[in-house]
């Protein structure tokens, strides 16, 4: 599969310590390569001392023959600068698994924006330790797989079935409303970003039952938060937040409904941005372009 539009189309993510005349070498790099800038952003955390991020989309007709080249070069130019990089071709997309349990909302979300051609990702499987959508994820053309959980704490073997199906086969894994915890030693071993929708405004009223806390506080907000998924609950990187007023009238089960809402639409922002390489981790959060 290829994405309509992007064609020729690469995409350069460059991050490292700032400094006189990267942005430069980056244009002039382009430049000898017969590039075209058609997108440039960057941030810088300080510019003296601090860090710099950019990301850098450029049309060059013959792409994929002109690939190895621009990869020497770039070593060439940016290894003085100290700079690590990135270099892909915006026309493949990533592939993305999806990790469900009973609730569908954001997986089915997700297929439906997939379908339609909004969310630019391959989608080769979803992994459910439960039965229940198989037949909704059947009539997107997905491929299903059911790996049960495992009862107690020790969920190694389900782990391991779950990373038996996804080696070499995706670039990212999504877990759409997954209500289980994934180990350090998996988090390890499966070799791609992993990222969670947390129903809830983090830091706020972390861990179970985010709402009936929030019912009991009386919040007049509610959220949910996009993030990446660390050895740390719910404390890895943050993509997106959004959140939705509430009123003293609205019910639990209210809160819940409306909240769906909105963890439907960040999720579905986090992995259209990590799809277009927009998100940069650094430490233990994110520069978003």
């Amino acid at each position: 599969m290829r994405i309509d539009g992007l064609t020729d189309h690469a995409c350069l993510i460059v991050s490292g310590p700032d400094q006189p005349g990267v942005v430069a070498a980056v244009a002039a790099l382009v430049a000898r390569h017969e590039g075209n800038i058609v997108s440039l952003d960057q941030h810088s955390t300080d510019p003296v001392g601090g860090d710099f991020f950019q990301r850098v989309v450029f049309h060059r007709t013959g792409l994929a023959d002109a690939f190895p080249q621009l990869e020497e070069d770039l070593a060439a130019t940016l290894g003085p600068f100290g700079m690590t990089w990135t270099l892909r071709d915006q026309s493949v997309p990533k592939r993305m698994a999806i990790l469900a349990s009973t609730e569908d909302h954001c997986l089915l979300d997700l297929l439906w924006r997939h379908r339609r051609g909004s969310l630019p990702v391959d989608v080769p499987m979803v992994i459910s330790n439960h039965t229940r959508t198989a037949e909704d994820v059947a009539s997107f053309g997905v491929p299903f797989v059911h790996v049960p959980a495992q009862p107690g704490p020790d969920k190694s073997a389900a782990e391991a079935e779950i990373l038996r199906h996804l080696d070499g086969r995706v670039d990212v894994v999504v877990l759409a409303r997954y209500m289980q915890i994934l180990s350090g030693d998996f988090l390890q071993k499966v070799g791609v970003p992993v990222i969670n929708i947390h129903h809830s405004f983090l830091p706020a009223f972390i861990g179970a039952n985010p709402y009936q806390k929030a019912k009991d506080r009386g919040v007049k907000l509610i959220g949910a938060t996009a993030h990446y998924v660390t050895e740390d609950l719910d404390e890895g990187p943050i993509i997106e937040q959004d959140v939705v007023r509430v009123t003293h009238a609205d019910s639990t089960p209210e809160l819940r409904r409306r909240g769906a809402d909105v963890e439907r639409a960040v999720l579905s922002r986090a992995v259209l941005w990590h799809a277009q390489d927009r998100v940069i981790r650094h430490g233990n959060h994110t520069i978003v372009f």
